[in-house]
C-alpha cells in the first residue's frame, strides 16, 4: 500500500503531506479557543487532503516518459504550488494582511529562509507562528530528502564536486534513476532511513530546551528552527531566550548537524572511508568558528581596548561566546543571534559587522544539509584548487598529492564549483538589479538578495544599522524576493539541468 501511494506524482504525495499538517495548528489554536484560527486550517486540511486525494486517483496509472526530468519539474513544482496551498488557511487565519503577504510568508517559511513581514509584537497569534515553524521545518526535511533521492542520483546538489560526473548526469547517465532504483524505491528507503533521525533530534532539542527553562511553544519553535536551519521562533528571539546560556549551547550544538552530511543517516557519501573529522567540510567550518570569533575578540586590543575591560574576563567569554555562537548561525544560515553578540561587537569595537555575517551566509553550510549558501565543499574545492596553481607557479613540474580524490576535487570538482560559482554571482547580480529598478536602494537591495539567495532571512534585521521591514516592501519585491529564495534553495544548476535537454532526452 505504501509503495503504491508513494508511486503517485511527488506533487500529489507533498500536497496531502502539507494538508494534513494543518491539522497540528488547528488542534493547537482549538486548545486554547482560538476558533477564528482553528476554523481555516482545519477546512483547509478537510479541503486539501480531499484535492489530493482526487488529483491521486485521476494521475496513479501516469508514467512519465522521463523520470529524471519529472522529478526535477516535481522538485521545483513543489517551492511554486506548496507556498500557495499553506498560505490559503494562513491567510485566512490573519485578518488585516494580503494573500500576497501571506504567500511571501510561506515560501520564507518553505525555503527555510525565515523572514518576516508580522515583527510587531502580538500581530500574529501563537498558533500562526508555530505553523510558520512547522512549515519551515517541513521544508527542511524535504530538502534533505530531495538531495539523496532526487539530486544526489543526478549529481546535483554539490555531489558533483567529489564525483567529478557531469552535473545533471548518473553514472551511467541520466537513465541510472530509473534503472537502479525506481523513485518510489527511493522514497521509501531514504524516507525510513531519514526521518525517525530528524524528528528523533528535533523532539530531542525540544525536551532538553524545556529542561533548560524555555516555555512549550518557545522551545518547539526553537527545535524546530534549529534542525531546519529556519531561524523562525514565535516571536521571542534566541537573544531574548529564557534559558540563556544553557539554550544556546544546546542550539549550538544541534546547529552543527548542518556542517556536514555525515552527521545524519543516509547521507550521500561518495568518500566513504573518510571519518568526520577528516572531513573537508567540518575541517573548513572548524577553521571559520575559530578564525572570526579569535578576529572579532583580538581586535579589542588593536582599537577597543578600555581600562575597565583588562581584566575584566566576564566581557571576555561573552565576546567570544557571541562570536562563536553567531559565527555558527550564519554559517549554517541559520540566523539566530546571541544574547551575547551586541558585547561581541562592543568587545571588537564593530560598529557594522554586517559584512561579516553576509559573508558567512554566503559560504553556507554542508551539501546535502538544510543549510544554504555557496557551500562548504565548493568553497574548499576552490581553495584546495587555488592552493595547488600558487604552488605550481613555484614548482610548474610538481605532481599534486593526496590520491585520485583529492585530485579530482582540485581539477573537475573545482571546476564545477567555479561554474556554480560564477551562476550564483550572476543570479546576486540579476536579482539586485531588479530590486534597483523598483526603487530599492542598492544597500537594501544586496543585503535583501544575499538573504533570499542563501537562505538566511534573518539578515535583513541584523546586517543592516537599521533594520529592513519587510512589511514595506512592495508587491513587486516581494515576488522578485520570492523567486529568488526558489532559485538560492534549489539551486541554479538544478533548474538548469531540468532545462537543458541533454540531461533527459535519453
Amino acid at each position: 500500500m505504501l509503495r503504491r501511494i508513494l508511486e503517485l506524482p511527488l506533487l500529489v504525495i507533498l500536497s496531502g503531506v502539507g494538508s494534513l499538517s494543518m491539522l497540528l495548528p488547528a488542534a493547537h489554536a482549538a486548545v486554547f479557543s482560538d476558533f477564528d484560527v482553528a476554523r481555516p486550517f482545519f477546512y483547509g486540511a478537510i479541503m486539501f487532503f480531499l484535492l489530493s486525494v482526487v488529483v491521486g486517483i485521476a494521475t496513479s496509472n501516469y508514467r512519465p516518459k522521463s523520470v529524471p526530468r519529472s522529478q526535477l519539474a516535481a522538485l521545483v513544482g513543489a517551492y511554486i504550488w506548496l507556498p500557495i496551498l499553506f498560505a490559503v488557511p494562513f491567510d485566512q487565519a490573519v485578518k488585516d494582511t494580503t494573500f500576497a503577504n501571506a504567500w511571501f510568508e510561506m515560501v520564507s517559511s518553505f525555503t527555510t529562509t525565515g523572514v518576516t513581514q508580522y515583527d510587531t509584537a502580538g500581530r500574529l497569534a501563537p498558533s500562526l507562528h508555530l505553523w510558520r515553524a512547522l512549515v519551515g521545518w517541513m521544508g527542511g526535511f524535504f530538502v534533505l530528502m530531495s538531495a539523496v533521492a532526487v539530486l544526489a542520483p543526478l549529481n546535483l546538489g554539490g555531489v558533483e564536486v567529489l564525483s567529478g560526473r557531469v552535473p545533471g548526469r548518473g553514472a551511467q547517465g541520466a537513465g541510472q534513476i530509473t534503472h537502479a532504483a525506481g523513485p518510489a524505491d527511493r522514497m521509501i528507503r531514504h524516507s525510513a532511513t531519514l526521518f525517525p533521525a530528524y524528528f528523533g533530534l528535533t523532539l530531542l532539542l525540544w525536551v532538553c530546551l524545556l529542561i533548560a527553562g524555555e516555555t512549550g511553544l518557545t522551545a518547539f519553535c526553537y527545535a524546530l528552527s534549529t534542525l531546519s536551519t529556519s531561524g523562525i521562533t514565535n516571536g521571542q528571539p534566541m537573544a531574548t531566550a529564557t534559558g540563556g546560556l544553557i539554550s544556546e549551547v544546546l542550539v549550538f550544538a544541534f546547529m552543527a548537524l548542518a556542517i556536514t552530511r555525515r552527521s545524519l543517516p543516509g547521507a550521500v557519501l561518495v568518500d566513504r572511508n573518510r571519518s568526520i573529522f577528516a572531513d573537508h567540510e567540518v575541517q573548513l567550518a572548524s577553521f571559520f568558528l575559530i578564525l572570526v570569533p579569535g578576529l572579532l575578540f583580538l581586535r579589542h586590543w588593536l582599537g577597543a581596548l578600555a581600562e575597565n575591560d583588562i581584566l575584566n574576563a566576564g566581557a571576555a567569554f561573552r565576546a567570544l561566546w557571541g562570536g562563536l555562537f553567531t559565527t555558527m548561525s550564519f554559517l549554517t544560515t541559520t540566523g539566530f543571534e546571541s544574547a551575547d553578540w551586541q558585547d561581541a561587537r562592543m568587545w571588537s569595537g564593530l560598529n557594522s559587522p554586517g559584512l561579516v555575517l553576509l559573508g558567512l551566509a554566503m559560504m553556507g553550510g554542508g551539501i546535502a544539509t538544510t543549510a544554504g549558501g555557496l557551500k562548504l565543499l565548493r568553497v574548499y574545492a576552490l581553495a584546495r584548487h587555488g592552493e595547488r596553481e600558487m604552488d605550481r607557479l613555484v614548482h610548474p613540474s610538481s605532481i599534486g598529492g593526496g590520491g585520485d580524490g583529492e585530485r579530482r576535487l582540485r581539477q573537475g570538482g573545482a571546476y564545477v564549483a567555479w561554474i556554480f560559482f560564477m551562476l550564483y554571482a550572476m543570479t546576486f547580480a540579476i536579482v539586485v538589479a531588479a530590486l534597483s529598478l523598483r526603487g530599492l536602494e542598492f544597500e537594501q537591495g544586496l543585503v535583501l538578495t544575499v538573504a533570499a539567495v542563501t537562505t538566511t532571512g534573518p539578515l535583513a534585521v541584523l546586517a543592516t544599522e537599521i533594520p529592513i521591514r519587510m512589511i514595506e516592501l512592495s508587491v513587486s519585491e516581494k515576488v522578485i524576493l520570492g523567486g529568488a529564495m526558489i532559485v538560492g534553495r534549489v539551486e541554479i544548476l538544478a533548474i538548469l539541468a531540468l532545462l537543458a535537454p541533454g540531461v533527459w532526452r535519453r
